[in-house]
């Protein structure tokens, strides 16, 4: 009992200060009160499936308004997105001539104007083979039908007789009723082409005027050191990576154009130089432009020719020529450097094709290349970094 009465007094005497403390005493505890209090330990909240479905579906909702942005301002990002990759691809272009100590706005003019006179000459070239070919339509929709139906008749499962095309959809009164609906289609929709085409003039000019503030401004929004570097590096890298591969693919293609001119003449089709112009176009898109040209040269080869094997023979040629340019000579030249996994390309043409038509069908390739240089600058790590001085 003492001894408990006497820890009872001593704590009280604690409790109301009576406790006599020395002066070091008092010293560290006025320390230990002007310290912060400890850190409130974090307690980490376990997620379960239901928060991670909800993120991903909240995700998946804005990458579907996004697509759905891009679909409705197809009109103003087409000719947009089309103009920034042509002044990308003219980038190296534009360093020689800002060499050469030309003015930026004579540099964005000169190349401007020599893009929009080179889509002036092609579309007049164009012009009068293609005005030649609606005229002769009704008769080359007979003659068609004619030298084709011997073959047709053979498939019998496809139930198709002379009769067929007298009457009904296949008629040729009716072929022609639908060509006039496409032309239709065509002339409604030329003011928006030319809309566009305005668009693109002039953010290509804008652009290439403007393209060494637009670095900057770009390069100037990160912070750190080594994120302007970066951001140097990928712009460099993407503009390199394309004006090297169109420039070369340009050469082989020409070349392709030129063999495909002397197939058609030798193989007795009708405008060489338009087959020629054709395969150069249908070259930058991978896959399916060589698809749809191959099918061209053989029905106009079946309809040139009463032979079905003589008919083939230019697209059969055709189609090797371009298959030797793209699998042994495009790769010699272009080496391993921009290679682009051919299911990738692929999907990227399927998807810009359905959401821009024929013009992001020839875009997919040059967003795939930006794409695929923009990671290999910034994922891949070990690939050696130029150290600047500092």
């Amino acid at each position: 009992m003492g001894i408990a009465n006497g820890i009872r007094k001593q704590a009280n005497k604690i409790r109301l200060g009576e406790r006599h403390t020395s002066a070091w005493a008092r010293t560290l505890q006025e320390a230990t009160e002007e310290l912060p209090p400890p850190p409130v330990p974090v307690r980490r909240v376990e997620k379960d499936g239901l928060d991670v479905s909800m993120a991903w579906a909240i995700i998946g909702i804005f990458g579907i308004l996004g697509l759905a942005a891009v679909y409705m301002m197809s009109l103003i990002l087409i000719p947009i997105t089309l103009a920034v990759v042509v002044g990308m691809i003219l980038g190296m272009a534009a360093e020689k001539l800002s060499k050469l100590g030309v003015p930026r706005l004579a540099n964005a003019a000169i190349l401007s104007f020599s893009v929009a006179l080179v889509i002036v000459l092609v579309v007049n070239s164009l012009a009068g083979p293609l005005s030649t070919i609606a005229n002769e339509a009704p008769d080359f929709i007979e003659s068609t039908t004619q030298r084709i139906m011997p073959y047709l008749e053979r498939i019998e499962w496809l139930h198709i007789t002379p009769a067929t095309f007298q009457s009904g959809p296949m008629s040729i009164d009716a072929l022609l009723e639908n060509t006039g609906n496409v032309l239709h289609v065509v002339t409604t929709n030329l003011t928006p082409a030319l809309v566009q085409g305005l668009i693109f003039f002039a953010a290509l000019l804008l652009f290439l005027a403007s393209r060494a503030n637009l670095r900057k401004t770009i390069i100037m929004t990160f912070r750190s050191r080594s994120q302007r570097l970066a951001a140097i590096r990928v712009i460099n890298a993407v503009e390199q990576a394309l004006g090297f591969y169109f420039a070369t693919a340009s050469l082989i293609y020409v070349a392709l154009g030129v063999v495909m001119t002397v197939i058609a003449y030798a193989g007795g089709l009708s405008m060489p130089v338009l087959w020629g112009f054709f395969a150069f176009l249908s070259s930058f898109i991978p896959y399916l432009g060589i698809t749809m040209m191959t099918f061209a040269v053989a029905i106009a080869g079946i309809m040139s020719h009463d032979g079905i094997i003589i008919g083939l023979i230019p697209a059969a040629a055709f189609f090797t020529v371009h298959l030797v340019m793209e699998n042994l000579i495009f790769p010699a030249v272009m080496g391993r450097r921009l290679e682009i996994n051919p299911f990738v390309v692929f999907l990227a043409i399927i998807f810009w094709t359905w959401m821009w038509g024929a013009v992001g069908a020839m875009l997919a390739l040059p967003l795939s290349l930006i794409v695929m240089t923009i990671i290999e600058e910034l994922v891949i790590e070990e690939k050696p970094q130029p150290q600047l001085p500092k």
